[in-house]
């Protein structure tokens, strides 16, 4: 009988760590429940224009109006991976410029709602995709030298791995340990550590250009 316990109870050790290793949707593909939205002229979950849609598993950014949507939860150690594509429509003050979004994360759950909080930012912007922006004074280390505090900072990617537009990309943000990474269709474009923030939210920006997200999926690590 001891036997026989002692395998049962490492089967289910087992099975509840393989659980948690799991990745989980972050966006439901029906809805935005489990996220709140923040527009520039409106404020927080006021979205009359449907800036913010789901439609067919896929969420739409119309990027009409510059905001965010943002997780109810706080993460730390995880790795988000999602896919998108560009649209065709842009706007104010954007019109003629790059095509742009971002996934903001470490974002402080109290942080005022503005545009751009305190976190860092993995650029979603053509020709730039997985550049980190250190943003309200958020740093971190490159090689051992850590950013200056400023407003808005940019690192650079390494290397280009973006699929032409009208393509799906995939993108994934890992942070593990104080040790963040840029993944972008599968390679390693950037690198940083030692965040001064390493918690908080996960917003998805809305800024001037109309994208399109899918399989939006997260797991704590």
């Amino acid at each position: 009988m001891k036997i026989k316990l002692i395998v049962v109870l490492s089967f289910c050790c087992f099975y509840t760590n393989a659980q948690e290793k799991e990745f989980q949707a972050l966006l439901n593909k029906k809805n935005l429940e489990g996220w709140n939205s923040y527009l520039l002229s409106k404020g927080v979950n006021s979205d009359p224009d449907s800036v913010f849609n789901v439609k067919e598993g896929c969420l739409e950014i119309t990027g009409e109006e510059f905001g965010y949507i943002a997780t109810k939860e706080t993460f730390k150690n995880f790795h988000l991976v999602a896919e998108f594509k560009w649209g065709e429509k842009k706007y104010p003050p954007r019109e003629n410029e790059k095509r742009d979004s971002g996934i903001l994360y470490f974002v402080p759950i109290d942080a005022p709602e503005k545009i751009w909080p305190k976190s860092v930012e993995c650029q979603i912007q053509e020709g730039d995709v997985g550049d980190f922006w250190l943003i309200d004074g958020t740093s971190i280390k490159i090689n051992s030298e850590r950013t200056p505090p400023q407003d808005y900072f940019r690192v650079e990617k390494v290397r280009d791995n973006e699929f032409p537009n009208g393509k799906w990309n995939s993108v994934e943000v890992i942070s593990r340990d104080r040790e963040l990474t840029h993944k972008v269709n599968g390679v390693v474009v950037n690198k940083g550590s030692a965040p001064s923030r390493a918690e908080g939210l996960i917003l998805i920006q809305s800024e001037g250009a109309e994208i399109f997200y899918r399989n939006i999926e997260i797991k704590r690590l």
